[in-house]
């Protein structure tokens, strides 16, 4: 059991919450019961992942994706009033972590995608508003694009669409996970990368066919479930509280 007051401030300080501009208005979005027992973990905000913490006693959410976002209309109606309801009338606190999450050097979605393929960072990768969002990895020993294809595939939950243009073979690879979109696809191909991963796709077919890389999407939610799954365990670790991730797959 914690207070409130000390979860927020942990994940503040850990996840460095105001080192990016982003779009997400990050840190604690709605504010519950100060005592904190049970936290869910999930990608995303919404009544079904509302309405299961609720189901479980939850005292507290911490998602990627969260509630407030800085170009989104913020009136209590609609859509909002319908989720902001189950956390009021449950005393359930909303805390958001987005490209805070993406970027951290360990906990972050993109270092744990590397680490899933056993890549090595090599370097940073994706700027983003001045910060490098992500990083460039490379392997001890080449491995095959399917082998990393299968990976992907098999550890998270994803169905992956793929571009084989570069060599079946891969050394260096770049990863941006969720909506890495064609700017990031621009510096893997500068970079003479071998194997771009990211997860939303892009039309890039005819770029990626003609400058020889590979291109990998997994899946918006997929190659984003890593980060709240690592923050479920680490606040497990580091306060008395428990945690349990919930994954609401969205089918992107």
């Amino acid at each position: 059991m914690e207070k409130l007051s000390r979860v927020v401030g942990f994940l503040d300080a850990y996840l460095d919450i105001g080192s990016i501009a982003d779009g997400s208005c990050n840190g604690l979005q709605f504010e519950g019961r100060g005592i904190v027992k049970k936290i869910i973990c999930a990608v995303d905000a919404g009544v079904a992942t509302f309405t299961e913490a609720a189901q479980r006693h939850a005292d507290m959410v911490v998602v990627h994706h969260g509630q407030y976002w800085k170009y989104a209309d913020p009136r209590y109606i609609g859509a909002t009033k319908k989720r902001l309801e189950i956390l009021r009338q449950n005393n359930i606190s909303l805390y958001a972590a987005h490209l805070p999450l993406d970027l951290h050097p360990t906990a972050g979605n993109n270092a744990l995608l590397l680490k899933l393929i056993s890549a090595r960072k090599a370097g940073p990768f994706a700027r983003y508003e001045g910060v490098d969002i992500s990083f460039w990895g490379t392997f001890s020993r080449p491995k095959s694009l399917d082998a990393i294809v299968a990976t992907l595939s098999g550890r998270l939950g994803a169905v992956c669409t793929v571009l084989p243009f570069g060599p079946g073979m891969i050394r260096t690879v770049g990863v941006v996970s969720g909506g890495g979109g064609r700017q990031h696809f621009v510096e893997a191909v500068n970079r003479r990368l071998d194997l771009y991963i990211t997860g939303d796709s892009t039309e890039v077919f005819h770029d990626a066919r003609d400058s020889g890389i590979n291109v990998v999407f997994g899946g918006h939610h997929a190659t984003e479930t890593l980060g709240v799954k690592e923050l479920a365990r680490i606040l497990r670790k580091r306060l008395k509280v428990e945690t349990v991730y919930v994954d609401i797959p969205t089918g992107l």
